[in-house]
């Protein structure tokens, strides 16, 4: 491999390991702090891209289908905890499986019925609608570079809440221990809800953000829910920063294992989670 193959490998890496932590620092707070296995999650995804997709043909500004679409990803969070996982605390691990693996069907279905089962585009905004040169063949396109800004001011921002905010604060001890917060007088159910919110929300929009770069189509949401749990085991239960670093390191195995080694790139990320398992069982962070 030349420098700039290289070069663009490492810029795919790190937009893919960076989008992947919007998907999974919102599945391990909701495992970590509400201990919660979310099944449908992957399904926020999917239905942020559709979103995407929907929203953009009415509004024609993607910044416009971005921010309603995340208002929207939300409300509906805090209406499916209050609805549904807020009856899931107290339940074993079986039920909440079973709960929101039928969730996440009902999601593929609704997305079958209300737009179809084909493959969709989301336009590239036509300000980013170009590529930037690297070297003198190859070039990288400045949508993929805008995501990327996007997703690493989002981390930065989910960085602060969690650890330098009050709310943060909350949550991290709703995390340690849930009967302690609750003696405290803190609202341990509207904290719940907040996080679930978080969640969906940042689920959403990474699926909103990347329908330009990428298809919108059905089963995506699965793709990325199998992804974000090994994600989530690498990183540790319910640590952000090790969603960040976990992600990081997942998506540059993918990435260059499909360049490297192809016929094997399927298993690479999978023998990157039981190398790390075998050395740190707990992850590579505790929350």
């Amino acid at each position: 491999m030349d420098l700039a193959l290289v070069l663009i490998q490492t810029l795919n890496a790190i937009q893919y390991g960076l989008l992947l932590f919007l998907v999974a620092s919102g599945l391990t707070l909701v495992f970590g702090v509400m201990g919660v296995i979310n099944l449908a999650h992957g399904s926020f995804y999917m239905m942020g891209a559709y979103l995407a997709f929907t929203l953009s043909s009415l509004t024609g500004n993607l910044f416009v289908t971005i921010i309603l679409g995340t208002l929207l990803s939300v409300v509906l969070g805090a209406v499916l905890e209050w609805a549904l996982y807020s009856h899931l605390y107290q339940r074993n691990h079986l039920q909440q499986v079973l709960l929101t693996y039928g969730l996440m069907l009902i999601f593929e279905e609704m997305r079958s019925v209300l737009v179809d089962n084909a493959v969709h585009s989301v336009e590239v905004p036509a300000w980013a609608n170009f590529s930037v040169p690297l070297g003198s063949v190859m070039t990288y396109p400045a949508y993929r570079l805008f995501m990327s800004v996007i997703c690493l001011a989002v981390a930065l921002g989910l960085y602060v809440l969690i650890q330098r905010t009050k709310v943060g604060a909350r949550i991290r001890a709703g995390a340690s221990n849930r009967s302690m917060v609750q003696i405290l007088g803190i609202n341990i159910d509207w904290l719940y809800r907040l996080v679930f919110a978080l969640g969906v929300g940042l689920a959403a929009f990474a699926g909103m953000i990347n329908a330009p770069a990428s298809s919108v189509s059905p089963g995506m949401g699965s793709q990325v829910l199998i992804v974000s749990f090994v994600v989530v085991i690498v990183g540790g239960i319910g640590s952000v920063q090790g969603a960040m670093l976990a992600s990081l390191l997942i998506a540059f195995a993918d990435t260059f294992s499909k360049v490297l080694i192809p016929d094997y790139a399927g298993v690479a990320i999978y023998v990157v989670m039981a190398g790390i398992l075998l050395w740190r069982p707990e992850g590579l962070f505790k929350s």
